[in-house]
C-alpha cells in the first residue's frame, strides 16, 4: 500500500509543496529513505523510529520504502520528520488514508515524541494554501506563525501520540479534539519605542536630512568626528518610517521565518527591521550562504534600515557585496544545484569618521596627514557611494547644546518628523498608484522623466551641476529622486530650483575627503 502526504522544501525563502511517499511489503524489516536526501533528512528514520516506540506505536516488521518526490530536489531540514511518521502510520492501515487528505504536516520529533519547532512554516503554509491545501498540521509552538496567513486552517499539535488520536478521527470531528488556532488581528504598530529625536540637541542638518531619507526611502551617510551623535540618531530612524503594512510584514516575516527566528510562538514582524551588523561581519554573514544558501542580515533588513556603523571599517570585499543588491533590491546567489533569489529592499544607513582620529578638518586636534585623510576615505568605493543618495556632516555639540541635553527645551520630535514623512508619503502613493512603486528611490529611468518635470532654469541649474561636479548619470538621477522628495515633504507637485539645490549640497561631501 503507498500513501502520500504533503510537505514543504524550503528554496531560499520560497516553498515547493513535496509528496512524502511510504510503502509498505513483504520482505526484510528495514527502513529504506530515497529522494536526494541530506544527511538531517535521512536522519528521520533513526527518530521515527525512536519517537513511534516511545509513543506506544508499533510499526508492522516488513520492507518500507520513503521516497520524497520530486526526487530530483533537495532536501534539507527536520520538519520532515512529522510527514514521514504520519506516512508511515497511514501506510500501515493505523490511519484512514482519505483523514490525511488534503492537509500539509511538518514538525521534527523528538525521540520522546514530542514535536519540535522547524524552521519555514509561514512560506510552507503561504504556498500550501496557493496549492488549494485546506489545512495545516504544525508543532504547536510554530502555529502562531501558520495561522497569521489566515486562509488555511492551522492545527498545532505537540506530541505524536496527539497528532495520531487527532488523525484518528473523522474530519468533522477533528476539529472538537483539537481546535484550529485563529490569526490575530492585524494592527499597524509604531515603530518608535522609546527613542525619539526629541532627545537630540542640535543636529539640524542631520534630523533634516534624516526626514528626507526616510520620506523616500533612500540610502545615506553620516560622516564626522566620535560622539556627535551619528550612532544615537540612526537608532531613532525607524521611529519615523510608516507602520510596516500587513504585506509587507509577510514579505518579512517570510524571511524571518525560513532563519528560525520565529521560532518562539510569534506570529508575524510587526516593525520594520533595524540591522546593525558588527564592523567583523563577513560577506557571507551580509549576504547569506552556505551550500544551501540561508538568508543573511541583508535581506533581514528587507523594508527596513541596514545600518553600518565605522562602515570604512568593513572589509572591502563584505561591502561590495551590498552593490548589487542596492541596486536591483534583490540578491541573487547561485549554487550548482539551484540559483537563490532573497529579498533586499533596504535602505542603506552608513556612519564613518572623517579621518583615522576623527577629528579632521580641526587643525587644534586632527594629526593625521593629507594622505591618511585620502586613504581613510577611499576605503569606500566609487561605485558604492555613488549609489548612496544624501551624505550629511555631523560636527561636534556646542556647549550650550550639551547643557540643553537635559532641559525643558527639546528639538524636533518623532512623532512631528514621522507626520512630515506620512504626507510625503501619501503623495508618493497617489503620484504611483498602478506602477508597483512606493516610493521615490524606487524610481528608473523613465518613471523620473515622467513625474519630475524640470523648468528651464531647473534644467539649466542641473546641466551645470553634472558639469561642475563630474557627476556619473547614477549620480544625476539620484539627485532628481532625492529634489522630488524634498518637494513631497513641501507639499509642492513642482520640482523647483531650491528642491534640487539642497539635494545637490547632500552630494560630494565625501569626495572633499578622498581629494
Amino acid at each position: 500500500m503507498v500513501t502520500k502526504i504533503a510537505a514543504g522544501a524550503i528554496c531560499g525563502v520560497d516553498c515547493r509543496i513535496v509528496s512524502v511517499e511510504a510503502d509498505v511489503s513483504s520482505g526484510l524489516p528495514q527502513i529504506e529513505m530515497v529522494g536526494r536526501l541530506s544527511p538531517e533528512v535521512r536522519e528521520a528514520e533513526k527518530r521515527v523510529r525512536s519517537a513511534l516506540k516511545n509513543s506506544g506505536i508499533s510499526l508492522p516488521p516488513k520492507h518500507i520504502t520513503i521516497n520524497i518526490a520530486p526526487a530530483d530536489l533537495p532536501k534539507t531540514g527536520t520538519a520532515y520528520d512529522l510527514p514521514i511518521a504520519v506516512a508511515l502510520l497511514t501506510a500501515s492501515g493505523m490511519i484512514p488514508e482519505e483523514y490525511t487528505a488534503d492537509t500539509l504536516v511538518a514538525g521534527e520529533l523528538s525521540l520522546d515524541g514530542r514535536i519540535r519547532a522547524v524552521k519555514g512554516i509561514l512560506p510552507m503554509v503561504m504556498e500550501a494554501h496557493k496549492q488549494g491545501i485546506g489545512k495545516c498540521l504544525v508543532p504547536a509552538e510554530n502555529v502562531s506563525e501558520a495561522a497569521a496567513c489566515g486562509e488555511i486552517k492551522a492545527v498545532g499539535v505537540s506530541g505524536l501520540a496527539e497528532l495520531t488520536e487527532y488523525l484518528m478521527q473523522p474530519p468533522d470531528k477533528q476539529d472538537e479534539l483539537i481546535r484550529p488556532q485563529k490569526s490575530a488581528e492585524w494592527t499597524e504598530e509604531e515603530n518608535s519605542g522609546a527613542e525619539d529625536f526629541a532627545d537630540i540637541r542640535g543636529m539640524a542638518q542631520v534630523k533634516r536630512a534624516m526626514k528626507i531619507a526616510a520620506a523616500g526611502f533612500h540610502n545615506m551617510l553620516m560622516i564626522g568626528p566620535p560622539g556627535a551623535g551619528k550612532t544615537m540618531a540612526a537608532r531613532r530612524l525607524p521611529g519615523i518610517l510608516p507602520p510596516i503594512t500587513r504585506e509587507e510584514s509577510l514579505e518579512v516575516s517570510r524571511i524571518y521565518s525560513v532563519a528560525g527566528l520565529l521560532c518562539d510562538g510569534s506570529d508575524l514582524v510587526r516593525k520594520r527591521p533595524f540591522i546593525a551588523p558588527h564592523h567583523t561581519s563577513t560577506m557571507q554573514a551580509l549576504a547569506g550562504g552556505g551550500h544551501i544558501p540561508v538568508p543573511g542580515l541583508i535581506s533581514r533588513a528587507h523594508k527596513g534600515v541596514l545600518f553600518l556603523d565605522e562602515v570604512v571599517h568593513f572589509s572591502s570585499a563584505t561591502l561590495e557585496v551590498l552593490r548589487q543588491p542596492m541596486e536591483d533590491r534583490k540578491l541573487l546567489i547561485a549554487r550548482s544545484n539551484a540559483n537563490y533569489e532573497f529579498p533586499a529592499e533596504f535602505m542603506l544607513v552608513a556612519a564613518m569618521n572623517p579621518c583615522p582620529c576623527g577629528n579632521y578638518p580641526d587643525p587644534s586636534k586632527c594629526s593625521c596627514t593629507n594622505e591618511q585623510v585620502r586613504r581613510y576615505a577611499g576605503k569606500l568605493s566609487g561605485p558604492l557611494l555613488d549609489r548612496i543618495d544624501i551624505c550629511v556632516e555631523t560636527g561636534r555639540m556646542n556647549a550650550e547644546e550639551v547643557m540643553e541635553a537635559g532641559g525643558e527645551k527639546s528639538g524636533e520630535s518623532s512623532e512631528m518628523m514621522r507626520k512630515a514623512v506620512m504626507c510625503a508619503r501619501a503623495m508618493q502613493k497617489k503620484r504611483f498608484s498602478g506602477t508597483g512603486m512606493e516610493f521615490n528611490a524606487q524610481m528608473g529611468v523613465r518613471e523620473i522623466e515622467s513625474f519630475i518635470g524640470l523648468g528651464k532654469e531647473e534644467k539649466k541649474f542641473m546641466e551645470q551641476s553634472y558639469v561642475r561636479m563630474n557627476l556619473s548619470p547614477r549620480s544625476y538621477h539620484r539627485i532628481l529622486k532625492v529634489a522630488r522628495t524634498i518637494a513631497d515633504l513641501e507639499e509642492s507637485e513642482k520640482v523647483e530650483k531650491k528642491h534640487l539645490m539642497e539635494a545637490v549640497c547632500y552630494r560630494g561631501i565625501e569626495e572633499r575627503y578622498r581629494r
